[in-house]
């Protein structure tokens, strides 16, 4: 894990220095809530629907458990004893008041994290595969190249007023858990043919009210020239990006009107020039990075345990069956701790829980935690004799829900509970569909199925690469629910299919109901997925289900 060098240190140091004296400005009146405004966004600070809201980082969702721990103390100290972990791999804390953000800027320097770049026209928090330097088919650990893209960007001069905030995430895997191809700029590891590591370069995906998959702008980029290449991409779009209208201001509206062709060549004409410009310096600073990202020592043990265990407790080895995945030592496993208890609010951990997680990271877990972009959290090493004791510490703090990849495991965000851009309820809807599904005890007969829901157009829920997507929208001050189908953030990227006109909110989960029942009755096997029989069958038997009385007129 990388830790804060002596620049590091003082940078942090300073810009805390620098914006508690402008909290405190804004406190006596000396700053505007306008002039406050763009101060505040620059570190992590928005103004929300009832109180502000601190987001702070967590690149590429990595932390261990002294950070987990003081993330668990601020909750205490200085919030209600929760955090909310987004789909961007941060905690936002929604509750802290103005005059101790200060404060808690830094309780978080103390352990080596701030909020820098959680906002605004800049390039944000760079996110990762959270299985990233554990999964069994990575072909290289993306979390160093994520580290040198942070120190990049970090307070660039150039790219600090964006006309927009401006995305990237990273993938080590051909298997992509970091959807990547929704992101400004998705990269994915690959190998050329002569087994040397580089880059697919993904540019112009993004959601909001206009999704896109993005686009292949390079197959294959050589790890010596990503930073001049990236630089070269933000610069291109710095200069032709739209800035006239803030909701065409993306880059992914510049490729749709220019072309993914035109903006290749204007990318390589700059890139030409930055390549020399860089000089190869930044591979100094790279592998001095990657050094900081060695695996852990891994124990040998004897893993019997975990067999005896799966014989022995059916509630573990249902918890086996959707948490473990393969981890590239197989004497290992990859944990994921649910962070979706049925009825609970997705993404949202008590100061208890993350106590309890940073203790289990620090005994069982080679102490690294990961935070997932699904709202989750990860343990990426744990040793398979251990896995049955790690399940057991879990369930004392009601964390080792067996969901993960199941209707259950929603991906939700704030909605109009606490978001001021909302124009519906999020929470609420997720929990109900939760309850129902399990009162229905129908999540393992169903199988993977990703539900994602937004509760307004700018798709923090990411609902448009659901499997099964919902967007919260007001009508004529009702609230109303559109369903999207067929949607996948995965390398096979795509965005759902609207199925038709919405539901009012008591509508809705009988409408998902049918939906699912519908899936039950005409999929192959068990085998076959909702996404697998979408993508065999279409739109068609799904949107008979979700409006049988359209259905029946027609015939």
């Amino acid at each position: 894990m990388y830790s804060y060098n002596e620049f590091d240190r003082a940078f942090i140091t300073e810009r805390n220095k620098q914006f508690r004296s402008q909290v405190e400005r804004r406190i006596d009146g000396s700053l505007t809530e306008n002039e406050f405004k763009p101060l505040r966004l620059m570190n992590g600070l928005y103004l929300q629907l009832h109180a502000y809201m601190l987001r702070v980082a967590i690149p590429y969702g990595t932390l261990d458990g002294a950070k987990m721990r003081q993330l668990a103390f601020i909750a205490d100290k200085w919030d209600k004893g929760y955090g909310h972990f987004t789909t961007r791999q941060n905690i936002q804390y929604n509750w802290p008041k103005l005059p101790d953000v200060p404060d808690i800027l830094e309780a978080l320097a103390e352990v080596e994290m701030h909020a820098i770049q959680t906002s605004g026209n800049c390039v944000r928090n760079v996110t990762a595969d959270h299985f990233a330097g554990a999964a069994a088919d990575e072909i290289e650990d993306p979390r160093p190249t994520a580290e040198l893209l942070r120190q990049w960007s970090t307070d660039h001069p150039e790219f600090a007023f964006l006309g927009r905030k401006f995305k990237i995430a990273i993938t080590g895997s051909p298997n992509d858990r970091a959807v990547t191809k929704a992101h400004d700029i998705g990269l994915r590891m690959v190998r050329n043919a002569a087994g040397e590591p580089g880059y697919e370069v993904v540019v112009g995906g993004g959601l909001g009210r206009t999704p896109m998959i993005g686009q292949v702008l390079r197959d294959f980029l050589p790890r010596e020239d990503l930073l001049p290449y990236i630089e070269s991409i933000l610069q291109v779009y710095n200069t032709f990006g739209r800035r006239d209208n803030k909701y065409k201001a993306r880059i992914k509206i510049m490729v749709f009107e220019h072309g993914i062709d035109e903006i290749r060549q204007m990318v390589e004409d700059r890139f030409k020039i930055q390549r020399e410009v860089f000089g190869g310096n930044d591979q100094n600073l790279f592998a001095d990075i990657q050094a900081a990202f060695a695996p852990p020592e891994y124990k040998s043990a004897p893993t019997e345990a975990l067999d005896a265990a799966l014989n022995s407790d059916p509630l573990f080895r249902s918890f086996a069956d959707t948490n473990l995945a393969e981890h590239k030592n197989p004497d290992y496993a990859i944990v994921s701790i649910s962070i979706k208890a049925h009825g609970q609010t997705p993404g949202d951990a008590t100061s208890d829980q993350m106590r309890a997680m940073a203790d289990i990271a620090e005994k069982y877990g080679h102490d690294e935690l990961r935070i997932s972009h699904e709202q989750n959290v990860i343990l990426p090493h744990v040793h398979k004799g251990d896995i049955y004791k790690v399940y057991q510490e879990l369930r004392k703090v009601g964390l080792a829900t067996a969901n993960i990849g199941l209707i259950s495991d929603i991906i939700a965000c704030p909605g109009m509970d606490y978001c001021a851009l909302a124009t519906a309820r999020s929470i609420p809807i997720a929990q109900e569909i939760a309850l129902r599904f399990d009162e229905l005890k129908l999540e393992h007969e169903i199988g993977e199925l990703k539900i994602k829901i937004s509760g307004c157009i700018n798709a923090c829920g990411h609902h448009h690469v659901g499997h099964i997507g919902i967007l919260g929208l007001d009508r004529a001050g009702v609230e109303n629910y559109q369903i999207t189908i067929g949607g996948d953030g995965t390398e096979t990227a795509t965005v759902g299919e609207r199925a038709g006109p919405g539901f009012a909110a008591e509508d809705l989960l009988p409408a998902i109901e049918r939906l699912v029942q519908a899936y039950l009755e005409i999929r192959k096997d068990r085998s076959e997925t909702f996404l697998q029989t979408y993508r065999r069958l279409g739109i068609g038997p799904f949107k008979a289900a979700l409006y049988p009385a359209e259905s029946i007129a027609a015939e």
